[in-house]
């Protein structure tokens, strides 16, 4: 019933082939049949409709059928992966979950009832209308995870209108909004999804030879660790059709090599939030951090500088923190944004923003301009307090190779002064080990960690 515009193309591809794991094929009609084998298996459990599940898993055959077989049985699906291990027993309290499935390496999955008894008044939303449910954490880097509560019948429509079929890398993590887009754009189309074991550069742009993928959706951070390893000149890439970023800010230095080394590879800047979902966008080009975001059923407006949205799609709201919309239904995504006409760029989190003497510093302008500089693998910009002048400008930085500190140091302050006003230059500059990582294992930058 939810699901069945993604059924019907199931039934029609049969013979094609839908994943590959660990080296294994899998058709349509593989899922096809062992999503009816969960549906059984779901009701048989006395798992009921409205009943909060817990599927810890990366993608596999047996995890992607499984989330479909609980949406249709209209469950409501908090995925969890080995990323928020750590944060496992505080998430499923949260989300007070009542039927946990683990999925193992083998791909063989153990179920378990759990003591809570779900009652959240959103569950209660879902429940009324007997609609499947979606649970996303947000990463949390600025504070504490927040738990969405998504409707999936909004989430799934924009998913019947057909689009390009492709051969598609599943980077982005099974519990990622931006991961579970890529799912169904895949399977809605009758494309491969390609699933992986080592998120690396090497480990993904030997996927890429492999399988001869055509769409890479990855992060701005990831693109820059496969151009700092030179891994692209270890493996034939060139089937890449689209490269799609987004989960952070982009460095324009990273976005301008990355196309002049391939200008034959589409890249195009996507926008999400774990709240409103993968919104359709457009970038003015390959080379330009300008974007326009929009499709049916989503306006966009820029508030005291700060984009939010109003869309059809949307979350229901939180399960542990407070409503985040404004009275007329407006999501505030709390990232700074520049306008141009109806394009937008996306400036840095509301909570990135250094506040020097009262003058706003955003740390990805800092950080663009230090890339410049000859020697540096990457850069992480973040503010610390100051009695005197409230922040200070800090910057973490890994060298590609060995150079005096103090040196490089009196380097980078006189390259910036000569770009930048004098509150936007580190007055603080930590030098970072080459195996210590400036990112998470989303490769998102830590700019909290200093």
């Amino acid at each position: 019933m939810f699901l069945d515009f993604l059924i019907k193309i199931f039934e029609e591809n049969k013979d094609k082939q839908a994943i590959v794991w660990k080296g294994r094929i899998f058709t349509y009609g593989w899922l096809l049949d062992k999503f009816h084998y969960w549906q059984g298996e779901i009701r048989s459990r006395g798992i009921k409709t409205g009943s909060v599940t817990i599927v810890e898993a990366d993608f596999s055959p047996s995890s992607i059928v499984l989330m479909l077989a609980l949406f249709e049985n209209g469950c409501i699906f908090v995925p969890l992966t080995k990323a928020v291990s750590s944060k496992k027993v505080e998430f499923i309290e949260i989300a007070q979950g009542e039927f946990i499935f683990s999925i193992d390496e083998k791909d063989e999955v153990t179920v378990s009832k759990l003591s809570y008894v779900a009652s959240h008044e959103l569950y209660s939303i879902l429940r009324n209308k007997k609609h499947p449910g979606l649970v996303i954490f947000s990463s949390g880097s600025t504070g504490k995870s927040k738990a969405s509560v998504h409707d999936m019948t909004k989430f799934l429509d924009k998913f019947r209108v057909s689009r390009q079929s492709l051969k598609t890398i599943t980077f982005l993590l099974y519990d990622h909004i931006g991961g579970l887009n890529t799912l169904f754009y895949t399977l809605s189309n009758a494309g491969l999804l390609i699933t992986i074991n080592e998120r690396s550069p090497d480990g993904v742009l030997k996927a890429v030879e492999k399988y001869r993928v055509e769409l890479l959706p990855i992060s701005p951070t990831f693109i820059n660790l496969i151009l700092l390893s030179e891994a692209y000149r270890r493996y034939n890439i060139s089937s890449l059709k689209m490269v799609t970023y987004g989960t952070e800010p982009m460095p324009e230095s990273t976005l301008k090599r990355f196309n002049k080394l391939f200008p034959d590879i589409k890249l195009l800047q996507t926008y999400g939030l774990s709240e409103v979902g993968i919104l359709r966008s457009k970038s003015r080009s390959s080379d330009s951090l300008w974007v326009k975001v929009g499709g049916e059923g989503l306006q966009i407006r820029v508030v005291d500088g700060m984009l939010e949205i109003k869309s059809e799609s949307a979350m229901l709201g939180y399960l542990n923190a407070p409503d985040p919309f404004t009275k007329d239904g407006w999501f505030r995504t709390k990232d700074a944004v520049e306008v141009d006409g109806e394009y937008i760029k996306i400036l840095g989190r509301k909570s990135e923003i250094i506040n020097v003497g009262g003058e706003k510093v955003y740390p990805q302008e800092v950080e663009n301009i230090i890339r410049e500089m000859d020697n540096v693998a990457e850069v992480t910009v973040y503010g610390e307090k100051n009695n005197i002048t409230g922040s200070i400008v800090c910057a973490n930085v890994n060298l590609i190779e060995r150079e005096d500190k103090k040196l490089f140091s009196l380097r980078l302050r006189k390259y910036c002064s000569a770009k930048l006003q004098n509150y936007k230059v580190p007055v603080k500059i930590n030098f970072i080990d080459s195996e210590e990582k400036q990112y998470s294992e989303r490769f998102k930058k830590n700019r909290f960690n200093a």
